[in-house]
């Protein structure tokens, strides 16, 4: 059944740029639109579903680039989170614990009850490096959220 599913000719490279048969998609209300409607199949590739239609798009590495971090504070909860800003321009709150350093150093996180990566860009890894502290004793980095530490992971590296 999943091989009935056509290709979009979407493609979404690992800076986040929207491109159909090669151009880029530069209005924004038709790329948000497209991530409204992106969900994942049964074979984790990504697709857009419309109604009774649906095409699956070739993703460079993440459909959701991490844009923004910001630390707040929630007069509901009173305690400390930390926001992200994505490229589809909403506002979710960080699980710490879900963060790890790719290849080549690119910081990751789970988003959307861990159904989606997002990919942290160039400008949001230099701001969320702003609550990271360093445990020498463990010799890794963490975030310290409401007094407690989330430790970043590292995906295994491979030999080469």
């Amino acid at each position: 059944m999943e091989n009935d599913i056509p290709p979009c000719d979407i493609k979404i490279d690992k800076e986040g740029v929207w491109y159909y048969k090669g151009k880029e998609i530069v209005r924004k209300e038709i790329v948000n639109f497209f991530y409204q409607n992106l969900k994942k199949d049964e074979a984790g590739r990504y697709i857009i579903e419309l109604k009774d239609d649906c095409c699956y798009l070739d993703v460079e590495d993440t459909p959701f680039i991490v844009k923004a971090v910001y630390k707040t504070f929630p007069e509901s909860t009173h305690e400390e989170c930390i926001n992200l800003l994505l490229s589809d321009q909403s506002l979710v709150e960080l699980d710490p614990s879900t963060l790890i350093v790719g290849a080549d150093n690119v910081l990751y996180c789970s988003i959307r009850n861990n159904v989606f990566v997002a990919r942290f860009s160039r400008a949001s890894y230099y701001q969320i490096t702003n609550f990271m502290e360093f445990d020498c004793i463990q010799d890794k980095y963490f975030i310290l959220l409401n007094d407690k530490p989330f430790y970043i992971k590292y995906l295994a590296q491979q030999e080469t």
